[in-house]
């Protein structure tokens, strides 16, 4: 007798979302066939404000199961489908995890620098940034992922940042990744990764422009300013 054909994995989404590309590069890294269906965080519909308890995405839906907050969806998703993406070793996978709440904080420091309304708060969260990359410089080893090889849920959470600064130095010089070898060459290799690549539509850097350049913020003034 056939087995049960399971349903379709459905990835909820928006366009921009750093949180969002992280479980869509889990997903292209162990190959699992999905659909993504994308929202409007603006004008949120009421099914998605029925399932999402935080109002965010992603969610992972899969049937009637729904799964919230990325790092549960990734865990979730690497215990399911192989090749593991974790660490095995105890210690080391909780070391991964405490990495992958450090990515998340520089989202945070990220979104306070594209808010930033003047330029000494902008300055301040620049030099924020660069003193959270110099810590992360220091636990890089040789390369080419965060632990060497292979790709891990790390390397998923920190691509996503690495991506907005492909927008930033079209318009600001930040020099964060200055005198550090290791991140610039890490960022590289990730923003080579087909899972990575594949995370976002074609236009997610003219969509992260138009964003940024309507925010009441000094890096919209230092992007409308260059036309």
């Amino acid at each position: 007798m056939p087995s049960p054909i399971e349903p379709e994995l459905e990835l909820v989404s928006h366009h921009l979302c750093p949180y969002v590309q992280r479980a869509a590069i889990v997903l292209a890294e162990k190959q699992v066939p999905f659909k993504r269906t994308l929202i409007d965080l603006a004008s949120k519909p009421d099914w998605f404000s029925s399932l999402a308890p935080l109002g965010k995405v992603p969610l992972l839906r899969q049937g009637n199961t729904t799964l919230f907050e990325s790092a549960a969806i990734c865990e979730f998703l690497d215990e399911i489908y192989g090749p593991a993406l974790h660490p095995r070793n105890p210690v080391e996978r909780a070391q991964h995890r405490a990495w992958i709440a450090v990515a998340s904080s520089v989202l945070d420091t990220i979104s306070g620098l594209y808010n930033a309304p003047t330029e000494p708060a902008f300055e301040a969260r620049r030099t924020e940034l660069e003193a959270r990359f110099s810590r992360v410089e220091d636990a890089l080893h040789s390369g080419p992922y965060f632990r060497g090889s292979p790709f891990s849920l790390v390397d998923a959470a920190f691509a996503p940042v690495f991506r907005y600064f492909e927008v930033f130095d079209r318009h600001v010089s930040l020099a964060t990744f200055a005198g550090k070898p290791k991140l610039g060459a890490w960022r590289q290799r990730l923003a080579e990764r087909p899972s990575v690549r594949s995370a976002v539509d074609a236009d997610y850097g003219d969509r992260l422009e138009r964003f940024l350049s309507a925010r009441p913020s000094h890096l919209s003034t230092l992007i409308n300013a260059l036309g």
